[in-house]
């Protein structure tokens, strides 16, 4: 196997969304404003409520993919169409807001702390104006393997070991995978080739096979861009490690990018604008 090696450290930059709440912006911004099919990747996680509870109100969105993945907490989202749930612990919601939807995502209360994530995933010029859609999973209906000091939980793709996550998604064919190393254990994970891949840690520090004289050693908050290859090969440190591994097919289209719009040109762009203003979505 061709070992993928670290080309680029990103470290998220402090950011505010929604109606104030604090997060980390690792993609999306000047740093690494994309790395296709990822459009961006925000963190959250603060145990002082008014740091979130204003969350996310009512906004649109066309032309791509949202991920929200809570670690903990919980977050009730409500759309336009009439659809509702909560979001617990653990649990991945899945949208694709394609032609055009209106949601909220707002944080609720469970022992003080709020932790997760939100990416975004473009889709091609083919799909953008599908209708919306959602696939949304529990904790309970992801699956976990356990192998060599690794416990990974599969999102979407599948791993290695012949896991498959519970989330379809043909166009850009993800893998994204949630994976705690014991203190100095190894992971090694096939990825597809052609495909865009990153780390983002979590917990602990992780050691990419780099092949470096000195040992890359990642920490929580940073965000490592992978190269070409078809493996990943990482250890944890004496402490252990928690981390995200996600990868995608890249669509080499061009992004226009309108703030809650991601259309292939500026025109698409004030159209959407348009049709949202006339309450077309």
């Amino acid at each position: 196997m061709n070992t993928r090696q670290v080309t680029q450290v990103i470290r998220g930059q402090a950011a505010t969304d929604g109606a104030g709440v604090e997060l980390l912006r690792v993609i999306g911004q000047p740093t690494l404003m994309d790395l296709d099919p990822f459009l961006l990747l925000d963190a959250f996680r603060s145990d002082e409520p008014e740091d979130y509870i204003a969350g996310f109100p009512p906004h649109p969105h066309r032309g791509f993919e949202t991920v929200t993945y809570i670690l903990n907490g919980r977050m009730r989202h409500k759309d336009n169409a009439g659809n509702e749930g909560v979001i617990e612990s653990g649990g991945i919601q899945w949208m694709t807001a394609g032609k055009g939807i209106v949601h909220s995502e707002m944080p609720e209360q469970q022992d003080g702390l709020l932790e997760g994530f939100q990416l975004w995933i473009n889709l091609p010029a083919t799909h953008k104006m599908v209708a919306p859609q959602y696939q949304e999973f529990d904790a309970a209906s992801i699956p976990c393997e356990s192998r060599n000091g690794a416990l990974v939980k599969v999102i979407t793709g599948e791993t290695s070991a012949g896991t498959r996550g519970p989330v379809s998604q043909p166009l850009t064919d993800p893998l994204f995978i949630d994976v705690a190393l014991e203190p100095g254990a190894e992971l090694i994970e096939e990825l597809a080739s052609g495909h865009n891949a990153f780390l983002y840690i979590i917990e602990g520090r992780l050691s990419p096979a780099d092949g470096g004289d000195e040992p890359l050693e990642l920490e929580p908050g940073q965000l490592a861009v992978l190269g070409p290859g078809d493996s990943v090969r990482v250890h944890a440190s004496a402490n252990g490690a928690r981390f995200l591994l996600v990868a995608g097919k890249p669509l080499q289209e061009p992004i226009a990018r309108g703030g809650p719009f991601v259309m292939n040109t500026a025109d698409e762009i004030r159209q959407a604008f348009s049709d949202y203003q006339r309450g077309r979505f």
